[in-house]
């Protein structure tokens, strides 16, 4: 049996983006045969809409609103889906799904958005957590480079249901590269996204922490689902050229850190 797991999602509760409130993904997400999901809502530095003028455990409370509702809902439904806590982090532009960190550690840290991205990486790893670079080469009106960052990398986002298809094939490349570990996923904003992803794996996972070792122990299969309007099967992403191979280079500067 395979277990898929969604990795890159936002709620309206914290993400500006997103008109959905996170109880609303939950029977979503199961009858699209997900088994579980992460919730990576824009953190401060991002698109958030969470108020800048508030303090800090205010602002934690709010952020994290998200995945606690998406559980709530989960245990009051008896849904089988496991819900996952994660954060979408922003630098300049180049962005980071940073699993197994939580809100104790946000509320230990209130001065996290003052430090740079190897502070960061430094304090999610003493933590026990890891950074995935989200859709390394995407290319949009808001972005003006592309940064890339091996060094602060557990892995890379190597298929985002909403990149261009050139882009994913680039970021797969990068990760090829680099000898660094796939990750997939839908960065789903609301129900009726034509494309999904997600991780595959041939056992169950239960909490963020079985995900992470499983990760990397490299377990995980980078799969995707394409035009969920006829088709409801997940196919792996290095059996399609069009996500693997580039079809053209990137169109902004490459910034290496």
């Amino acid at each position: 049996m395979k277990y898929i797991y969604e990795t890159h999602m936002h709620t309206k509760e914290a993400s500006a983006c997103s008109g959905t409130e996170a109880r609303e993904f939950i029977k979503y997400m199961s009858e699209l045969g997900y088994s579980g999901i992460i919730i990576t809502d824009h953190f401060f530095n991002g698109n958030s809409c969470v108020p800048k003028d508030l303090p800090w455990e205010k602002r934690v409370e709010m952020y994290c609103s998200g995945y606690e509702h998406a559980l709530e809902e989960a245990q009051k439904t008896g849904s089988d889906l496991t819900v996952m806590f994660g954060i979408e982090y922003n630098f300049h532009g180049d962005e980071f799904l940073l699993y197994g960190v939580d809100k104790k550690w946000l509320l230990d840290n209130p001065d996290i958005l003052e430090k740079d991205r190897y502070e960061v990486y430094k304090s999610v790893h003493d933590y026990g957590g890891i950074m995935i670079q989200a859709h390394p080469y995407r290319e949009r009106g808001y972005l003006s480079e592309i940064n890339l960052t091996p060094s602060v990398c557990d892995g890379v986002e190597a298929y985002n249901a909403c990149n261009l298809d050139y882009q994913n094939s680039l970021g797969y490349q990068y990760a090829v590269q680099k000898g660094f570990r796939m990750s997939a996923g839908s960065d789903i904003h609301n129900p009726g996204q034509p494309d999904m992803g997600g991780m595959c794996f041939d056992h169950k996972i239960k909490s963020i922490s079985e995900y992470i070792n499983a990760f990397m122990n490299n377990e995980g299969i980078p799969v995707f689902m394409r035009d969920i309007s006829v088709n409801r099967e997940f196919k792996e992403v290095s059996g399609n050229k069009d996500f693997t191979v580039p079809t053209q280079g990137p169109t902004l500067e490459v910034i290496w850190h």
